[in-house]
């Protein structure tokens, strides 16, 4: 097998309960603003924005049922500001922090719950 895409993960897709809620905490946190849309279908969802908008690797929020406790993925985000703030804003904004911050080669993520059970790595590039 010699299969190595640029990016391997393309796309990713958080459910959230209630959109405005969801797009409320991301977007608290993050740095990102984020706002419903239909463009990309029938459903409002809130997507991710990126540098560039057509290739970028990014997602969005969409009115879902979240898995349960630790059945689901961790999608790791990037966010504006050092992870000590970021911290600050998981935690007032409604999300709880599980991990303390941990660094790697690339850099350094802390995984937190969002208010609606996912798990979520913010993380901050070396």
């Amino acid at each position: 097998m010699t299969y190595q895409p640029k990016d391997f993960i393309v796309w990713s897709e958080i459910p959230v309960t209630d959109l405005e809620a969801g797009m409320a905490f991301y977007s608290k946190v993050t740095g990102a603003a984020l706002a419903a849309s239909t463009d990309m279908g029938p459903q409002p969802i809130a997507v991710f924005p990126t540098q560039e908008p057509r290739t970028g690797v990014a997602g969005h929020l969409y009115v879902g049922k979240p898995a349960r406790d630790g059945e689901g993925p961790t999608v790791h985000l990037s966010a504006e500001g050092p992870l000590e703030e970021v911290v600050d804003r998981i935690w007032d904004a409604g999300g709880k922090v599980v991990s303390e911050i941990i660094a790697i080669p690339a850099g350094r993520f802390v995984y937190c719950k969002d208010p609606f059970g996912n798990s979520i790595g913010f993380f901050e590039g070396a």
